[in-house]
């Protein structure tokens, strides 16, 4: 996907699960799930969360600093290596990482 859908999807996603965009953790990986339900402890079946494949990692990199920088949503900028093509989001609970 290019980074234009990419940030359509995400925003429409967050907005019809609701709450503040602080609430929401934005990352990339070449392996979400594994992020998103090992690393961050997200539930798979009743967790709130989306993955979407980016063309290119360089677009993964430029949507995910979209998300921290503009949206403010929680996350952190550079990880990941070059093969980092999917962008990931989720709603924080309790129990989530962060």
């Amino acid at each position: 996907m290019d980074k234009i859908d990419i940030i359509k999807e995400l925003l429409s996603y967050m907005r019809a699960n609701g709450g503040p965009d602080k609430s929401w953790y934005v990352g990339i990986s070449q392996y979400a799930r594994k992020r998103l339900f090992t690393d961050h402890n997200v539930s798979k079946d009743q967790g709130i969360w989306i993955d979407l494949n980016a063309d290119t990692d360089s677009i993964a990199r430029e949507v995910e600093e979209f998300f921290i920088k503009q949206v403010r949503t929680d996350g952190g900028p550079g990880g990941g290596d070059m093969a980092a093509n999917t962008v990931y989001a989720y709603k924080k609970t309790p129990s989530t990482r962060p």
